[in-house]
């Protein structure tokens, strides 16, 4: 036992004593990850009994509609309670002004009907954005000058919001970063009679290069320049809180980190300075990352896994979405 120079015992604090046991460590654990916690992202494409895998998201795939109506059935069975919708469409469909996207009987609006028809219970969380219908794959409409416009992009983004809600779609999630677009699709869902469709806001989407996988499985990569006009610089935190305000201000519900892993103090400074609730975007890049070294037999994957999504919660996120959330439900049972 220590003493001291006179042999008097020494009393130092011992945090090992509540390490001792699992049942110790369960009692005392600050964080907890739930299914309820977890939003599924899925991709859906046209066709019918297709199921494609993405060559850079092992065991995640594009989906035919009568296909994810089964894929929506199967994880609402292990608990999960929402999905993310995402769209591959055809490019004989893309077009400058992104007329499909508005399209009441476009591959979105009927994906969400056919969801609703077998789960309603399941909340629908549709991408409001321009890239999967754009043949330049930017989030915006495009001038002759390669530039994006702010304002007429909000007016098709619109458009396409209206769409999704009378489609039956719970909760629209603008993710493009258009300045003033939450503030214009609240007031035009209000105006419709659609008050309690949710907005879950992009708030703090940054330029990064964890998407790659992302616009793989869409087709939706830039074909010209980037998208740091309208998305964030990685290097900017409190640049995060002004466009958290601004949608706080426009009418959002739901508040968006995206990317999740780098920006872990991003999550954490937006849930300090705000009472609504806080997504984090666990995104293709962070997830494939896993998977490769997962398959290397570089790291145990189920831990991983795990340890990431926590952490995202310790940060202060309320919810997750994540292409790991049936593995994870699974683990959690």
């Amino acid at each position: 036992m220590p003493a001291d120079s006179q042999g008097q015992r020494l009393i130092f604090p011992r945090p090992r004593r509540l390490r001792r046991t699992p049942t110790l460590r369960r009692m005392v654990q600050e964080t907890h990850l739930s299914v309820r916690d977890l939003i599924y992202p899925l991709f859906v494409m046209e066709g019918e009994g297709q199921k494609v895998e993405i060559p850079s998201m092992p065991q995640c795939y594009r989906y035919s509609v009568d296909l994810l109506q089964e894929e929506v059935a199967r994880v609402a069975e292990l608990g999960i309670n929402a999905i993310a919708l995402f769209p591959v469409i055809p490019e004989a469909k893309k077009d400058e002004n992104g007329r499909e996207s508005y399209n009441e009987d476009g591959l979105v609006q009927r994906t969400v009907k056919a969801i609703k028809q077998v789960r309603p219970e399941i909340l629908v969380i549709t991408d409001v954005a321009l890239d999967p219908y754009s043949p330049y794959g930017h989030d915006g409409i495009v001038d002759e000058k390669g530039q994006i416009l702010n304002d007429p992009t909000i007016e098709v983004l619109v458009k396409q919001a209206l769409s999704h809600a009378k489609a039956g779609a719970d909760i629209v999630a603008p993710s493009d970063m258009m300045d003033g677009r939450v503030g214009a699709i609240r007031k035009a869902m209000d105006a419709e009679g659609y008050f309690d469709v949710a907005i879950l806001a992009y708030c703090a989407k940054y330029a990064s290069a964890y998407y790659g996988p992302f616009r793989d499985a869409l087709d939706s990569a830039p074909k010209f320049g980037d998208k740091k006009t309208y998305q964030m610089d990685p290097a900017n935190a409190r640049e995060a809180l002004k466009e958290v305000a601004l949608d706080i201000a426009e009418g959002a519900d739901i508040l968006m980190v995206k990317p999740a892993l780098a920006y872990l103090d991003i999550i954490a400074k937006i849930k300090q300075s705000t009472h609504l609730p806080v997504a984090a975007y666990n995104v293709s890049g962070e997830y494939a990352l896993i998977k490769a070294a997962a398959q290397q037999g570089w790291i145990d994957e189920k831990t991983v896994i795990l340890e990431t999504l926590t952490s995202m919660k310790r940060a202060g996120a309320d919810l997750i979405l994540t292409y790991f959330a049936p593995e994870v439900a699974l683990m959690l049972q």
